[in-house]
């Protein structure tokens, strides 16, 4: 296993630099070294380049040690917070084409496809009050992009699900198109198109390995919307479900990447997290099953307590059928529950705080707490399949209202009418599909815990949890190091950059002094 840590990485450049230095060292001519009693050893090229053939030849021999790395660790710096009241959302970044463009994106685990802005687009921001610059993907600028045709074996995939379509361009007929639609009422209407997306492989200690891969996603060239909004502007939404066209179903195809992934998503002011390709293995996790046959990432959630009292709720409430269950979906922002199950809920805790003043604001159950909100609010347990407990403290389903001097708490889990559908979020502004008629259990109960995604053995599993702190994550190479996960950083200070590029520095110049005086003396 790996030891992730949510901070940035110097593991590539060192690692770069000291073959660099190997380099230098094994090509000085003997002169460099005369009288030292130098020792020389010659390198010969196992594929002499000659030509393009030969070239071909290398790549190809990079790709296929590239594929024996399957034991890394895909790892995705990950920045924004949980909070309604600031982003709302959060995102990571990825990089498209060749010659490779950044693009920032939401996380969501409760739809499939990657897509980016593309241009031209209709409607679509082009600044953001995220403080993050803003792309747009060009295929006719990328020199490995290509289009997905209705005509193509591959979009067959898509045509399983109503979002797909053929459409015609100014250009092409037939590209195998997509309309998505989620619970805001914002959309995105795009096609699809093929091209290299690149990412970090983490190895071992401090070893990342910059890898590739020729993956599907969307080209949108319309939104509406919130997604026209520059307030919290992105580039796309990155969809990690289970669908044939998620890039985790992508990779784990290609044999790139272990078919799980898992996050930590922090939900203090400053937010950000962890978000790899792999599986965190910290004690305390347990695991539930997945329901089968679900398009999305369907759990059994059998009860509900309240300070160790469980609430007189039906268990058919949360049985999965087409109109109701539980998903974890860590793309919504507000919190929903069941309606059925609502009402219990809020009665619970009110008589909890039975002598605590509150009043109704904008609809939502609030109270004064003058004292610490952890003493004063009970916790919550959800029960879940194979004895799976999720407790919650109140942090985690309340919202502060009010300044330091007049401080209230509501209940931030909502209630739609007539709705039957629960889902546990994470953090994406834009909700659910519509095309569900779901309501949302969101980024309140998945903040400040590992939540791994097993699709392999079909389980989710979680703990809560410090995620500013390193966790472990297991490779099927079974290797047991110390590694940093990315951490994006939307600003720093520059006396941090100007320390990191020192340390980095002075690392760098003891390996060229030891390579040096090792192979010069010896």
């Amino acid at each position: 296993m790996l030891r992730l840590f949510p901070a940035t990485r110097l593991g590539l450049p060192l690692f770069s630099s000291i073959l660099a230095s190997l380099f230098l060292v094994l090509c000085l001519p003997p002169a460099a070294c005369d009288g030292l009693g130098t020792k020389f050893l010659v390198l010969e090229r196992a594929v002499p380049v000659r030509g393009a053939v030969e070239l071909e030849a290398l790549k190809a021999r990079d790709r296929a040690r590239h594929g024996r790395l399957l034991g890394g660790v895909v790892d995705f710096p990950v920045d924004g917070s949980s909070s309604p009241f600031s982003v709302g959302l959060y995102f990571t970044r990825v990089r498209l084409g060749n010659p490779p463009k950044e693009f920032y994106v939401q996380i969501d685990t409760g739809s499939d496809i990657l897509w980016v802005t593309c241009n031209p687009c209709n409607g679509c921001p082009t600044s953001s009050g995220l403080n993050i610059p803003l792309e747009f993907f060009d295929p006719g600028m990328s020199s490995t992009s290509s289009l997905i045709t209705c005509a193509d074996q591959r979009c067959s995939y898509a045509f399983q699900t109503s979002d797909a379509f053929c459409v015609a361009s100014a250009t092409q007929s037939n590209l195998c198109g997509y309309r998505f639609q989620y619970g805001d009422g914002s959309g995105t209407l795009g096609y699809y198109v093929s091209d290299t997306m690149y990412f970090d492989t983490i190895i071992a200690t401090d070893q990342t390995v910059n890898t590739s891969a020729s993956v599907i996603f969307g080209c949108s060239n319309s939104q509406s919307g919130d997604l026209t909004k520059p307030d919290r502007a992105v580039d796309g939404i990155f969809g990690f479900g289970q669908h044939e066209f998620s890039v985790i179903s992508q990779l784990s195809s290609l044999g790139m990447a272990p078919k799980v992934f898992s996050h930590c998503l922090k939900g203090s002011n400053g937010g950000g997290g962890i978000l790899v390709i792999g599986e965190i293995v910290e004690p305390g996790i347990v695991y539930t099953p997945l329901v089968q046959s679900q398009p999305h990432y369907n759990l059994n959630l059998q009860g509900i307590a309240v300070n160790g009292q469980v609430l007189p709720i039906d268990s058919s409430v949360f049985a999965t059928s087409t109109t109701q269950g539980t998903i974890v979906d860590s793309g919504t922002t507000l919190v929903y529950l069941a309606e059925q199950a609502y009402d219990p809920f809020v009665n619970a805790v009110s008589i909890f705080l039975f002598s605590a003043p509150y009043n109704v604001v904008k609809g939502n159950q609030c109270f004064v707490a003058p004292g610490s909100v952890d003493e004063i609010f009970p916790s919550v347990t959800l029960y879940f399949e194979d004895n799976a407990a999720m407790v919650l403290q109140p942090r985690d389903y309340l919202l502060q209202e009010g300044s330091e001097n007049s401080i209230m708490w509501c209940i931030g889990w909502q209630k739609i009418q007539g709705q039957g559908m629960t889902i546990l979020g994470g953090g994406m502004l834009h909700g659910y599909s519509l095309s569900l008629k779901n309501f949302f259990f969101a980024d309140l109960v998945l903040k400040d815990k590992i939540v791994v995604y097993d699709l392999a053995r079909q389980r989710i599993g979680w703990t809560n949890y410090d995620c500013s702190l390193p966790v472990n994550v297991t490779t099927s190479s079974g290797k047991n190091d110390v590694v940093n996960a990315g951490q994006l950083r939307m600003s720093g200070s520059p006396h941090d950059a100007i320390y990191r590029w020192m340390t980095m520095g002075f690392l760098v110049f003891l390996v060229h002094s030891f390579l040096f005086f090792f192979f010069c003396f010896l």
